[in-house]
């Protein structure tokens, strides 16, 4: 007779997710380091009792606003490669449904994040309960259900029976490198609290493994043919390079063949910055150099990178009429993008794999050459931008330089939204594979400090505590989101928030400017004092006028124990150095303005280099 255990059903899922462990290359670890939280009546009784019952198997940490804790747990799971991650426990109604934004951004970036949101009673006893949607064409609708399009994996579990067959396949894809991203599981008030005899083996210790793939042995005979036959080949290098752990082997598969190598948003640490054959950020917010190698490029190996329109220059980068393609991802939705030869593996087996498939192919000496004297020009360009000696304000890039030569060699950087993100992905030398973390697939505003928190959690959890996280931000993203300070401070998990003021949507200002619509809607004037906001959450602030103010408060916050805000306003209208490079937004075809009508002509230039690889 099988062995059972009575629970209710929220204390059988805090035991069940204490129980994960993930393995990769035979080192073991905790899948669920934690669970972020705010308790209300959906879940209180149900999953909050559990977490209190079981609070030295699974912590629980209290956050301030649901939407953030998704960000602070991204900022966890991508920080530790994908290999943990964090629960997420909400009440019902706008807990519920604040988890959306949070839950977007996890699936288009990737990483793994389980929501836990409460629902309405399961066996409708009060109908309509408070903050219950009442839709009368079901009554198995409820809010929970607009999280279905931006889950990986949704289940409703309104029987107890079901929840465990809803547990596995929620760890299935949380540990799929090329299905991972947000889980949900909408937990009916009356449900959770049910109890019910449990097998003990559900909550036994159980091991995911995640595999590293191997080509399959045609496609990459296929793809060697391709490369050994290239003349101007470019790696397009992107974030699961970094997730599987395989900068030391696109290192060593770029030094022994000469092949340069760009990076995406996502990609940018997998070379140091000053590596022979690194040629710098690639596309819209790219190198002059990367980008310069990418329109003449007659093969581009993309290893790891899901090609957004900011890589591809909304696909008008890769210029050649014969540039072919070699694709090397964990997944194959993105492995057959842009008509490539695919490689369905795992970043660090398919490059050691294609590595010893071309045998010693080099690229020619003159293209190294060029590779170098390329990112030579791009890194002068940078060196000008970091001393720019702007005034009265500095300008944005100077802010940058300053952090980038403060920190430390392993200290990571984190941003999001608005100007900086672009201005990051050229200017930042990174020197560490998990040194540079800007979230821009989803490019979520206010999703920095947020993130940072989790970040910063995540170096506190790992074996190089002494990290440092600096937080960029600019005005309008502070506004959108700053409560997690308040977390930061009281949990005592220190961050260096540079906040940058420039009195608007810089980046959209730009974009309006561009696009003929006059910078309208993305000016303003605060009335009243951001850093005085930050210090009422309790961050020590710190105030600079100057370059040179900043960079002493820079190094006072960096030296610090505490959470400190330092605040400097910088020029909106001096721009870093220009990527070359188009991004397809469209303009009006038709308009009164001549701003507009100029800026139209502009973009149907920019729509004749687009093209289509079939």
């Amino acid at each position: 007779m099988t062995a059972t255990v009575r629970l209710t059903v929220g204390q059988a899922i805090v035991r069940f997710l204490a129980s994960q462990r993930t393995e990769r290359d035979g080192e073991r670890r905790r899948f669920f380091a934690g669970c972020f939280g705010i308790f209300g009546h959906g879940n209180v009784a149900g999953l909050g009792q559990a977490l209190v019952e079981y609070e030295d198997r699974l912590p629980y940490r209290s956050v301030r606003n649901e939407q953030a804790m998704v960000h602070a747990a991204v900022g966890y799971a991508r920080t530790h490669d994908r290999l943990r991650a964090y629960a997420c426990t909400t009440s019902i109604g706008p807990g519920a449904t604040n988890l959306v934004t949070g839950a977007a951004l996890a699936t288009i970036n990737r990483i793994p994040v389980l929501l836990l949101p409460g629902d309405v009673f399961a066996t409708r006893p009060a109908n309509p309960v408070l903050q219950e949607l009442e839709d009368p064409r079901s009554y198995d609708v409820s809010v929970n259900d607009c999280l279905k399009p931006v889950s990986k994996y949704w289940d409703r579990i309104n029987r107890p029976e079901q929840l465990p067959s809803a547990l596995l396949a929620a760890m299935r894809v949380l540990t799929d490198p090329a299905e991972t991203g947000a889980v949900t599981l909408a937990l009916p008030q009356d449900v959770q609290a049910e109890a019910y005899d449990w097998p003990e083996e559900l909550f036994a210790e159980r091991i995911w493994r995640i595999p590293r793939a191997v080509p399959e042995p045609a496609a990459l005979a296929e793809a060697a043919a391709v490369i050994g036959a290239a003349r101007r080949p470019l790696i397009v290098a992107g974030g699961g390079v970094i997730y599987s752990g395989a900068t030391g082997a696109l290192a060593a598969f770029a030094e022994e063949t000469g092949i340069p190598v760009a990076e995406t948003q996502a990609g940018k640490g997998a070379l140091p910055w000053d590596h022979p054959s690194a040629a710098g950020a690639i596309g819209a917010t790219g190198t002059t150099a990367a980008n310069a190698l990418a329109r003449d490029a007659d093969v581009i190996i993309g290893v790891g990178t899901r090609y957004s329109d900011f890589t591809t220059a909304s696909r008008s980068l890769f210029a050649r009429p014969d540039v072919r393609f070699v694709n090397l991802n964990v997944a194959a939705f993105d492995a057959i993008k842009q008509t490539a030869v695919p490689l369905v593996a795992d970043a660090l087996a398919g490059l050691t794999a294609l590595k010893d498939a071309i045998g010693g192919y080099t690229v020619p000496p003159a293209y190294r050459e060029e590779v170098r004297t390329l990112a030579g020009r791009w890194n002068a360009a940078v060196d000008h931008a970091y001393a720019l000696g702007h005034a009265p304000l500095p300008a944005q890039s100077e802010i940058i330089g300053i952090v980038n030569e403060e920190s430390g060699p392993r200290d990571i950087v984190v941003c999001a939204a608005g100007s900086m993100p672009g201005d990051l992905h050229k200017l930042w030398r990174t020197r560490d594979p998990k040194g540079y973390h800007v979230e821009y697939g989803y490019s979520c505003m206010g999703y920095e400090i947020a993130g940072g928190l989790g970040v910063k959690m995540a170096v506190l959890d790992s074996a190089a505590p002494d990290r440092e996280v600096f937080v960029m931000v600019g005005d309008g993203s502070f506004l959108m989101m700053a409560q997690e300070l308040v977390t930061a401070v009281a949990d005592n998990v220190k961050l260096v928030v540079v906040l940058v003021q420039n009195h608007g949507f810089a980046s959209i200002g730009n974009l309006s400017e561009s696009v003929g619509a006059e910078r309208y809607g993305t000016r303003f004037r605060l009335p009243g004092d951001l850093a005085a906001g930050a210090a009422a959450m309790g961050a020590d602030v710190l105030r600079a006028g100057t370059a040179e103010e900043f960079r002493t408060a820079l190094r006072k916050a960096r030296d610090s124990s505490r959470t400190t805000v330092v605040h400097v306003e910088t020029d909106p209208l001096v721009a870093a150095p220009d990527s070359e490079a188009w991004w397809d937004v469209p303009v009006a075809e038709v308009s009164g303005l001549e701003s507009t009508r100029a800026a139209r002509a502009r973009y149907e230039e920019g729509k004749r280099t687009q093209r289509s690889f079939l």
